[in-house]
């Protein structure tokens, strides 16, 4: 039977499984017996690409059909620091899986940084390895290439993050209206945004410092960004028009 190999990016770890990726994102939701709940964000690895990362004796003899023939549905690799060791040349496809278990699968695409603007503000979700919710001047492959730069005093190795709406605030932060923005403190979020527009050589401000493990997909403006200072790869989110055709099921369950 097939193993796969995936990377969880909530929680970070490197897990190898039996189960194709739609049904390792309903075990991961739900559980086997539905009595747990939890979104889980992951991507599918190419193993053929880490081999030499990994442990492959311990995977061969763990990742095996159980007593019963059932399938194992997981077996942990490596719960620390796995993003900064995985080659992005290894990334396969990303699935974001529903607290009830539905699973929308995300192709990356070529991203062209010629058509970002520098105009609006950005709101940014960080999903791993550090998860604060910043606002930001900065663009999405400004913004990769300003946290992975290696010649500051701190800097990340890789990033994963989600870039989230702002409508109108993203360029009118103090009246611009927010009407169908869902975030719990909105009036400190347009707090964030009006101090980013009006203070010079400010680039990024935290609006949140901790993540809580639960990601209004609805409110996913381009998609997800993962990469470092030299490279990003990219997985553009559907329209809510577009998740309709798509699929269906994960639109209503969002």
């Amino acid at each position: 039977m097939a193993k796969y190999l995936y990377l969880s990016i909530t929680p970070e770890a490197l897990i190898a499984s039996m189960i194709p990726p739609a049904e390792f994102g309903a075990y991961m939701a739900t559980g086997t017996k539905k009595r747990n709940r939890g979104q889980a964000i992951f991507f599918e690895v190419d193993l053929d690409k880490i081999r030499h990362l990994i442990n492959t004796d311990y995977l061969d003899r763990r990742c095996v059909r159980q007593a019963d023939g059932s399938p194992k549905h997981s077996v942990y690799l490596s719960v620390y620091r796995v993003l900064e060791t995985i080659p992005l040349n290894a990334f396969k496809n990303l699935y974001l899986t529903t607290d009830n278990g539905i699973v929308l699968e995300l192709s990356a695409a070529a991203y062209d940084t010629s058509k970002e603007t520098g105009k609006a503000l950005h709101l940014y979700q960080e999903l791993c390895p550090v998860t604060p919710q910043i606002a930001s001047k900065l663009t999405p492959s400004q913004l990769l290439k300003e946290l992975t730069d290696s010649t500051k005093p701190i800097y990340l190795p890789k990033l994963m993050f989600v870039e989230l709406r702002l409508d109108e605030l993203a360029t009118n932060p103090l009246t611009g209206s927010g009407e169908h923005l869902p975030y719990t403190s909105i009036g400190h979020l347009r707090d964030c945004l009006e101090i980013l527009k009006n203070e010079e050589g400010k680039a990024m401000k935290t609006v949140q410092r901790f993540y809580h493990g639960s990601l209004l997909f609805r409110t996913i403006q381009s998609g997800f960004y993962v990469g470092d200072k030299e490279n990003i790869l990219f997985y553009r989110y559907p329209t809510m028009t577009e998740l309709e055709d798509i699929n269906y099921e994960f639109l209503r369950a969002i």
